[in-house]
């Protein structure tokens, strides 16, 4: 069968560990006779520079026509204004193509410490299209504005269709795990209408799946809980922000966000994205850990059907962090970029 990918490496470590992935893809492919066509297109500042956008239009159309999408992290802080040009691609394409989950997978690997000592096995099952986030949550214009100068606002938008979406997304996943539990977060007590909403149709959902064991917990209880007693969640589903803050948590508690995969799915196509930034600082060095980003095109793989793909690059992953000659610096190691990408490989031509 043929496989086609569109590749967006983004800016600062973006194009390394885009360039690592993409080895990574291939070697994949070869092993289980899969036909790849990689395809790549500009985002981030190239895109700007050159076509006065940080994600042309071209682009978007570009990911609706393959089978799935690696996005590398992008500046997006850095960039100008958005009438100049500086919109966010990742909010673009979650928009664009309706990507309404992100699901971030957050497991600890036994040869690496964790700040608290704890093992995390767990996955954060976040919202992606609404609440604080300007960027997606209206129809037009921006849902952040300042009335008057010195003052800002903000509007959280949560709806039952986009709560009802997310709470089967994860409820579904959650019956694939050797757990089954649900954790809804919330903060119902203060968000009595937004939050409400949420918890009705989590709730509603709950119904459909008696033999998961579901409870509700506060978000700033959820974050002490996570510190103390990470083993106690399994799937947590939680608004935009809620999730986003959470999972980088709960990354760090399971080794860093050098090692959080990430993937955001809709009713129709799916990205693959690193959970961390761009890093510029680490650019063009061969120190960046193509870790998250190679992990994340894992999970795109599972998502579009390619599960021994999927295995070959998880297990592959896992072989090179087991070992510090062929990890990365901020993981305790002494591989370079390449040099942990070229034992990933090695692994999976090995089989």
């Amino acid at each position: 069968m043929t496989l086609r990918l569109l590749c967006l490496p983004g800016d600062g470590i973006g194009p390394e560990i885009s360039a690592a992935t993409a080895d990574v893809l291939r070697a994949a492919a070869v092993a289980e006779n899969v036909t790849l066509e990689l395809e790549q297109a500009q985002i981030g500042f190239d895109a700007l520079a050159e076509h006065g956008t940080t994600i042309p239009d071209s682009v978007v159309s570009a990911a609706k026509a393959v089978d799935g999408v690696i996005l590398g992290p992008v500046s997006h802080n850095a960039y100008p204004p958005v009438a100049e040009g500086g919109l966010n691609p990742s909010g673009v394409l979650r928009r664009e193509l309706q990507l309404f989950a992100n699901i971030r997978p957050a497991r600890s690997h036994a040869v690496l410490p964790t700040p608290t000592g704890a093992a995390v096995d767990l996955v954060v099952v976040r919202e992606n299209l609404e609440g604080f986030y300007a960027d997606r949550n209206m129809a037009e214009g921006s849902g952040e504005f300042a009335p008057v100068p010195g003052v800002g606002l903000a509007m959280r938008k949560i709806t039952r269709a986009a709560s009802l979406a997310i709470a089967r997304a994860g409820f579904a996943l959650a019956a694939t795990r050797p757990a089954q539990k649900v954790a809804a977060i919330h903060k119902a007590n203060v968000l009595r209408l937004t939050d409400g909403i949420f918890l009705d149709a989590v709730r509603e959902t709950a119904k459909d799946y008696p033999n998961i064991a579901y409870e509700e917990v506060l978000v700033d209880a959820a974050a002490a809980l996570l510190v103390r007693d990470p083993a106690r969640f399994d799937v947590l589903i939680a608004t935009n922000m809620y999730g986003d803050i959470l999972s980088d948590l709960a990354s760090e508690l399971a080794g860093g966000l050098g090692l959080a995969a990430s993937l955001n799915h809709g009713t129709h196509y799916a990205v693959a994205q690193a959970q961390h930034g761009s890093a510029p600082d680490l650019a063009g060095q061969d120190r960046a850990n193509p870790a998250s980003l190679i992990g994340s095109a894992a999970m795109l793989m599972r998502h579009i059907g390619q599960a021994a793909m999927a295995d070959r690059m998880d297990i592959a992953l896992a072989a090179a962090v087991s070992e510090p000659a062929t990890r990365t610096t901020d993981l305790a190691g002494q591989a370079g970029t390449q040099a942990m990408t070229k034992a990933i490989v090695d692994h999976i031509k090995r089989g």
